[in-house]
Parts: C-alpha cells; sequence; structure tokens
C-alpha cells in the first residue's frame, strides 16, 4: 500500500498595526516632486485622469471592491484616486497619490501590514525568499485589504519616485580579501560584462560554474580593491509610518523616458540589492527629468532617496 502524504500550510491574514491619521504622513512630499503647486495642479490632474481612468482588480475579480473604488491609468506614471460608494455610486473623495508602474518585482511574504484604514494607505512588511526585508507602500490596498494571506507567496511588483537621483560616491573603496567574496565579484563581473551589460536570469547558476580564463586560480582570487561606489544597497526608513521611505544605491540596467501629464519623466531600471545566492532585487525608479538625469548613463552606479511602492496583481501570481 502506498502512503501518501499531505503537507497543510495554514493561512491567515497578516498582522495588521494602525497607523493613526496624526502620525500618517501623507502624500503631499510626494506630489512636491511633481508640482510646486500643489494646490492648483493636483486637482486639475484628478479630473483629467476621470476621462480614461481604469479599474485596477489587484488580486480580486470583482469590481469594485466593497465600499470602496480605486482609479488608475494606464500610463507608467499615472495617479491612483480612491473613491467610496454609496449604492454602487460614487459618493466622496478619499486618497490621491501619484504611482508607477514595474515589470520588476520580487516573490516574497507579507509579514505585516501598516495601515490607515480612513485613507487606504498602507505599507507592507514583505519578505522575499531570500531573507530580505523591504518595506513598500501599497498601490492597490483599497482593493486588496480583504485578500492578503500569510504565510502565502506573492509576487509583488516594485516601483518608485525619486526624491533625488545622483552618480554615487565613487571615491569609497574596500579591500576584500575573502576568496569566496572575490571570486564572486570576479564571475558576477565577467558574466554581465560577457551578456552585454545584463544581467541573466541564471546569473547565479553561471556564478556557480564560472571559472577564470585570464589569470591562474591562484591570482583570479588574489585579493581586490572594490570600489563602495559600485555597491547595490537598500535601506529602508527608521521612522514608524515612514518605512517606504529609502535610500538605495544600485547599478542602472535601462532608462527610458515617459510623461506624468506635461512633466517628462526619466524611468531607470535599478538593481539595488545584489547578494551572493539571491535573486537580484530590480526597482523601476521614475524621476523628474533634468539635466542632471539625463547624465546618468547604463551601467552607471546611482544613488537616491526614493518613495518605494508595491502592487500585487493577480495575473502575476504563479
Amino acid at each position: 500500500m502506498n502512503e501518501m502524504r499531505y503537507t497543510y500550510k495554514h493561512e491567515v491574514p497578516p498582522a495588521k498595526v494602525d497607523l493613526p491619521c496624526d502620525k500618517n504622513a501623507g502624500h503631499g512630499d510626494h506630489w512636491a516632486i511633481l508640482t510646486q503647486d500643489i494646490s492648483n495642479d493636483v486637482p486639475e490632474w484628478l479630473h483629467a485622469m476621470l476621462d480614461d481612468a481604469t479599474l485596477p482588480s489587484g488580486l480580486t475579480q470583482s469590481h469594485p471592491s466593497d465600499n470602496k473604488l480605486l482609479l488608475a491609468h494606464n500610463s507608467p506614471c499615472h495617479i491612483k484616486q480612491i473613491l467610496s460608494l454609496e449604492n454602487g455610486a460614487p459618493k466622496a473623495f478619499i486618497n490621491a497619490f501619484p504611482a508607477v508602474d514595474s515589470p520588476y518585482g520580487v516573490e516574497c511574504h507579507i509579514e505585516r501590514i501598516i495601515r490607515c484604514e480612513a485613507t487606504s494607505d498602507a505599507i507592507l512588511r514583505l519578505k522575499s525568499k531570500d531573507g530580505a526585508i523591504i518595506y513598500a507602500f501599497d498601490q492597490l490596498y483599497a482593493v486588496n485589504r480583504h485578500e492578503y494571506k500569510t504565510p502565502k507567496t506573492y509576487y509583488a511588483n516594485l516601483s518608485a519616485w525619486a526624491y533625488n537621483i545622483t552618480p554615487s560616491d565613487q571615491n569609497e573603496t574596500i579591500l576584500v580579501d575573502d576568496p569566496a567574496a572575490i571570486r564572486y565579484h570576479r564571475a558576477f563581473n565577467d558574466i554581465v560584462s560577457a551578456n552585454g551589460g545584463q544581467v541573466p536570469d541564471d546569473i547565479e547558476a553561471q556564478i556557480q560554474a564560472w571559472q577564470p580564463t585570464d589569470l591562474p586560480e591562484g591570482e583570479a582570487l588574489a585579493p581586490v580593491e572594490i570600489n563602495f561606489g559600485h555597491s547595490c544597497i537598500y535601506l529602508f526608513g527608521e521612522t514608524f509610518g515612514q518605512e517606504d521611505e529609502a535610500w538605495c544605491q544600485g547599478q542602472v540596467l535601462g532608462i527610458s523616458q515617459t510623461k506624468f501629464f506635461e512633466t517628462d519623466i526619466t524611468l531607470f531600471d535599478v538593481v539595488i540589492l545584489r547578494e551572493p545566492d539571491a535573486s537580484p532585487l530590480v526597482v523601476r525608479i521614475a524621476a523628474v527629468s533634468t539635466p542632471q538625469t539625463q547624465a546618468i548613463k547604463v551601467h552607471d552606479y546611482i544613488q537616491a532617496n526614493i518613495w518605494l511602492q508595491a502592487a500585487i496583481y493577480a495575473q502575476n501570481q504563479r
């Protein structure tokens, strides 16, 4: 008789921590990234987006979710607007914020949610399958708030608005003498260079199989001086309710252009975490286009203060 085994995983809603309205920083600083005339520009934008608004479904298939309506737009940088409903019809404005779409993300668990129910603002504490802790503002909390379970695995798309973005400091260096770290550093650089500057999907497998070709093994693993400005670093905010306000340093993998209404926007695809035995963490960062942003090129290392966002859609789940 064959023995059958079942693994049962009990999934429950993630822990929720209330963010009182007087502790909620709101979105004033986020709108200020895009305009110095918030009181006039934002109401005009909110009105203009209604002409061709969309209804993002998140993890739900029904529209809308109970008593809240979430409106968005199909442009890469857009506004998400939340309205209250009564008898299926919009009744009152609740909240609005600028949002960025991203094709990049991370497989993770939702460990905790810091939320303000009155405004539908929420910050997700995410733990990646590699153990990294990430805090991100939830673009879709208004429709997803009843759907989340833990320890269920989700794919969360990650994007950000940049308060500022500049080339990283190239003057700080460190000496690395650990052979394993040196081997990883050499292998990663060789593989990415041979792949036209792009990080391949199987980067970890290629690193494991890599062998030095230009130098004998002993010389290839000799101590090396590494420019600290070429590191990938992510630091989440330390203030309660503002953990999604982050600092990062990383390498630019791609650059594209778009618009937010009449404002020119540069989209930087940046790897902000790159560790041995872990998948690279890539975020699409939107910045208002300036001569300084135009000077940044693919493969450059940058540092930025960002507002990190997450979006969890049904169609992206495995």
